[in-house]
């Protein structure tokens, strides 16, 4: 079986080599040039090029792209993961790959409904299993389980990023021009946008708010929290130290964001995200 994905994962196309599984790249276009994430532009350069002043946008693998990829896979059982519908048109335009080719029922297409940590930690889970012996359909039960118990949470630093991506509800849009607050962002349980969850005046009060749901939430030693970061990554390491002394027995990672996403969120963003281990 193979497992295919896209660097939204937080995997590379060459990390994805090493690990047997295919990771298709997102682009940023910057000035009516087009970089592959993670290839020929990093994290650390589309920031610096904000700074100076460039304002990204960011594009899904093309369908013939995909159609390729999928072609060479078409005749195994194939799984494959996507960012959530509604943030990004990846699913969509993957489904259409997956319908243009001659053997379409090998291929398994699976609206994760998330983003970021939880997306890698499906992908994760799926190469565990397959190494394993697991069946795809094991694989996909135990895939739907673990996407059953998920939160999602975003502190952004930048609200004009998250406007000109469109991908804010249009209450959430509006906070944008509040001073002096630090909004907490929820993604929405069919993960198609992100909503306001809470309005505070520090950032200290906001993670307080997201632990609050957390615990109210019953995380424990069998969920795993991801922070994810856009160059903030002291920022990050605070938060999850934070997080550590709230939730002892629960393992958080931090990763750091790729230039797709911080074309959306803005430089120093903050996810902060839970998902069932």
């Amino acid at each position: 079986m193979k497992i295919i994905t896209d660097t939204s994962a937080l995997y590379s196309p060459q990390e994805g080599q090493a690990l047997g599984i295919e990771v298709l790249p997102l682009h940023v276009t910057i000035n009516n040039q087009t970089y592959t994430e993670l290839v020929d532009l990093t994290t650390d350069e589309l920031i610096q090029k904000i700074a100076e002043g460039a304002l990204p946008q960011s594009s899904q693998p093309s369908v013939g792209h995909t159609v390729e990829v999928l072609e060479q896979y078409q005749n195994e059982d194939c799984l494959v993961f996507t960012m959530s519908e509604g943030l990004s048109g990846t699913y969509a335009s993957t489904v259409l790959a997956k319908n243009q080719l001659e053997h379409p029922e090998h291929m398994h297409i699976i609206n994760t409904r998330t983003l970021c940590g939880p997306h890698r930690h499906l992908v994760d889970i799926a190469i565990q299993l397959n190494k394993a012996g697991a069946s795809t359909q094991e694989i996909i039960e135990t895939i739907n389980d673990k996407m059953a118990y998920t939160k999602s949470f975003l502190i952004p630093t930048d609200f004009e990023f998250l406007k000109r991506g469109g991908r804010l509800s249009p209450l959430a849009a509006k906070l944008g021009g509040l001073l002096k607050i630090t909004a907490v962002l929820e993604l929405s349980d069919d993960g198609k946008k992100l909503d306001k969850y809470a309005i505070k005046k520090t950032e200290s009060g906001a993670l307080k708010t997201i632990i609050k749901c957390y615990k109210d939430m019953g995380v424990d030693e069998h969920a795993i929290l991801y922070v994810t970061h856009a160059g903030a990554l002291m920022k990050a390491k605070g938060y999850a130290e934070i997080l550590r002394n709230a939730f002892p027995q629960t393992e958080i990672v931090i990763h750091e964001l790729t230039p797709v996403f911080v074309t959306h969120g803005g430089p120093g963003c903050i996810a902060i995200q839970m998902i069932k281990k």
